[in-house]
């Protein structure tokens, strides 16, 4: 055998010598107790948008029914608009026309609404916790339906927190229009009586 040909299968035998190393290691970092793990990138929890009556805002940007709704958000329901944010498992949160909230929700469950004008309903189930919030730090816990007024936090009636059309704030309860109409009804008897008194008949 000359030395050229001795030189080649040398060579040959390093590079074959090589190549079984290299796939020795690939090997063993694919068996279960080899293997480098990688950290799990938790997923963002996704919510959905449902407009009745054309189209919301998000983040100043029309939206309509099916948009994704990110934590964060700022949503405005138009007049004759109102919406549902599905939060899945989470619940729902609800807008009358003329509403804007900002809303956050994490992947412990915990939903938060800011109400920034109008109405807002929530609906929370499932783990964590729900609140609602003016940018002034009125803040009331749990489910329910809520007008921003003043800077307050004030419970509506539940016709007016979830309809459409002028919402919570531009329509009057079922007991404010009774108290209405017996007090004309009141002042009209009293007024038919002491004229009928000053006045008797011949």
């Amino acid at each position: 055998m000359s030395l050229r040909q001795r030189k080649a299968y040398t060579a040959v035998a390093i590079f074959l010598a090589f190549s079984f190393a290299q796939v020795y290691v690939q090997t063993s970092f694919a068996e279960p107790g080899g293997r480098v793990s990688l950290p799990l990138v938790p997923q963002q929890f996704i919510a959905r948008l449902t407009t009745t009556g054309g189209s919301a805002t998000v983040n100043g940007a029309s939206a309509s029914s099916g948009a994704t709704i990110l934590t964060g958000a700022t949503i405005e329901t138009p007049d004759q608009v109102s919406a549902t944010i599905d939060l899945g498992a989470l619940g729902t949160v609800e807008l009358p026309a003329g509403a804007k909230i900002e809303l956050s929700f994490d992947d412990n469950g915990n939903v938060r609404v800011k109400v920034l004008k109008g109405c807002v309903t929530l609906k929370k189930k499932g783990k964590g916790e729900g609140e609602i919030t003016t940018q002034e730090g009125a803040s009331r816990k749990g489910s329910g339906a809520f007008c921003y007024v003043n800077g307050q936090l004030n419970p509506a009636n539940a016709g007016g927190a979830t309809g459409g059309g002028g919402g919570a704030g531009g329509g009057l309860s079922t007991a404010a229009k009774v108290a209405i109409f017996g007090g004309i009804a009141g002042g009209t008897i009293a007024v038919i009586v002491g004229t009928h008194g000053s006045n008797p008949s011949p």
